[in-house]
């Protein structure tokens, strides 16, 4: 009985960090960004300057954890005020009548060392429908103030038409826009503090 007690404490860290940990992204050292081909020729490369995110992640078994995000498509930027302003529009994201994008884990699958797929419902312009990002996540490290933080790249590609954002015009050398649009995530994630209560 005393030997099963004493590897009872032995293993008893072990246990404790077996658990699940909720992270919150930082935007101020992350980027949401998103490429789609312009005339077949180039890209053009985008992102938006607002959203929020919330990891929860099982230590045990990652393919337990959840992932849920919310944009806010009126804070896109692609270096063009006009074409900005065209995105913001009916055309395509509609803000005024849709002011967030959102995005909900389904299904998390390893994929690798330190590589998942995250199968999730997007939705956009009040269309939902499933998405995989292919996501890396990098191991902790201890920021300047003693928080622990993760890195997090995730690309997936959408049809954006199937959301409801069709505007399209063909020229000489093909659409203007490509339906194609490639979706960018360079994340870093912040270990939420268990909360202290007052006795």
């Amino acid at each position: 009985m005393k030997k099963l007690l004493l590897v009872v404490a032995a293993l008893a860290p072990a246990f404790a960090s077996a658990g699940t940990s909720t992270w919150n992204v930082d935007p101020m050292h992350s980027r949401v960004g998103f490429a789609v081909k312009h005339l077949v020729i180039s890209t053009v490369r985008g992102e938006f300057k607002k959203y929020e995110g919330k990891v929860v992640l099982d230590d045990a078994d990652l393919t337990k954890s959840t992932v849920e995000a919310t944009i806010d498509p009126a804070t896109i930027d692609t270096g063009v005020a006009d074409r900005d302003g065209h995105l913001r529009s009916p055309d395509f994201f509609d803000v005024a009548k849709n002011p967030t994008v959102t995005f909900k884990s389904t299904k998390v699958a390893a994929a690798g060392p330190g590589k998942l797929a995250v199968t999730g419902d997007l939705t956009l312009r009040g269309v939902t429908k499933p998405v995989v990002l292919d996501v890396e996540l990098s191991p902790e490290v201890k920021g300047m103030y003693g928080e622990t933080r993760r890195g997090v790249t995730a690309t997936g590609k959408i049809d954006r038409k199937a959301f409801g954002l069709a505007w399209s015009k063909v020229v000489e050398a093909g659409p203007v826009v490509a339906d194609e649009v490639t979706l960018s995530f360079e994340l870093e994630i912040v270990k939420a503090q268990p909360k202290v209560t007052q006795k």
